[in-house]
């Protein structure tokens, strides 16, 4: 039976992983609230379709930091692509390429930013950092990243400390004995026994330190996990050149709001001075319409990218791209609206139910 829509994939990959790496994907903190809600909350959001137009051409094209992607639907920084799939973020890459769309490669992913590139040469490309205590190994790090031709330094922000993910201690997992980050190791360490050594995040950088990041990267700062108006008026405030609303798919602080829900409230208070974008809970190309409705320039996917992966590899990510990539076309259409430009707050209504 053929897969047609992206929770196809979901439960195809349920099958052919193994539980804790399952749990380890789709595990969220404490109860899993704000995982669920990610997904509950666009549920709530109705349309208000336009029509009589004339809709026989349709674009999905847009840009993201001035570079042009084919549709608004990316792929958010995900660890440990070798879980799902043997040949891991190098599949995810190509598929990203050949789908003409932004992929964010993580701190923690479990091939080499050099087989990333090599692998999609022509892909557009950032990089997500988890600020590590070394300040040698952030700049050695982003360093590398300018190198490679990576195109923006997204830092995560909401992992101070590791969320309390029930499912991983259950499981005891340890991605630390089963799988070798080489990026994340000093020179020293590249040379001695291949095992995996995580440098603890720093848990006391703060917004004074931004300044540091800037003065050693031309590279446009992009923050991820933004979920609040001060937060997002500090992010301005600060020179950074785009925020990523985001709860971390429910993986961080159980109970604070919705990505969707978040966004309002991110994009009201930067007021077009920056560009904002947002995860969590995309799984229809309606849901990307809604994002895009309020206000988000480009949405990413983080889970399906791991359920296309753990069912056929780099084929499985490209068909869940373009699953969404052709429902976004379908529900532009059918809501009146020729190119991304033409989306706004006008065609939505939050429902009461």
């Amino acid at each position: 039976m053929p897969m047609v829509c992206v929770t196809d994939f979901e439960a195809q990959a349920r099958e052919l992983l193994s539980k804790s790496t399952w749990d380890f994907i789709e595990g969220g903190a404490d109860e899993g609230f704000t995982r669920d809600d990610n997904i509950a909350a666009f549920k709530k959001i109705r349309l208000r379709p336009r029509y009589l137009k004339d809709v026989s051409h349709v674009d999905t094209r847009t840009t993201i930091q001035g570079a042009e992607i084919s549709a608004p639907i990316c792929i958010a920084p995900t660890g440990f692509h070798c879980l799902a799939w043997p040949d891991g973020e190098m599949s995810t890459a190509r598929a990203a390429q050949a789908a003409g769309i932004c992929y964010i490669a993580s701190t923690y992913a479990s091939c080499t930013l050099e087989d990333i590139v090599s692998t999609a040469p022509r892909g557009l490309r950032w990089f997500q950092l988890y600020v590590q205590l070394d300040r040698q190994l952030n700049k050695q790090l982003i360093q590398k990243v300018e190198s490679l031709g990576f195109k923006a330094l997204v830092v995560t922000v909401d992992v101070p400390k590791l969320g309390n993910r029930r499912h991983d201690v259950r499981n005891q997992l340890d991605l630390k004995t089963n799988l070798l980050l080489k990026d994340l190791r000093s020179p020293k360490e590249r040379n001695a026994a291949p095992h995996l050594q995580m440098s603890p995040i720093d848990s006391s950088f703060c917004w004074s330190d931004l300044s540091w990041l800037q003065s050693i990267t031309q590279l446009p700062i992009i923050l991820k996990g933004i979920l609040t108006k001060e937060d997002a008026e500090l992010a301005v405030k600060h020179k950074v050149h785009g925020i990523i609303v985001s709860n971390h798919g429910g993986r961080q602080l159980d109970g604070v709001a919705a990505s969707i829900n978040a966004l309002t409230e991110v994009v009201a208070a930067v007021k077009g001075k920056i560009e904002v974008y947002m995860d969590g809970g995309i799984r229809t190309g309606s849901d990307v319409l809604k994002a895009l409705a309020l206000g988000a320039k480009c949405v990413f996917l983080g889970r399906p990218v791991l359920w296309g992966l753990a069912c056929k590899g780099e084929h499985g990510v490209e068909e869940v791209l373009n699953i969404l990539k052709d429902e976004f076309h379908t529900s532009m259409a059918l809501t009146g609206c020729r190119s991304v430009a033409e989306i706004n707050r006008d065609l939505i209504q939050f429902s009461r139910l």
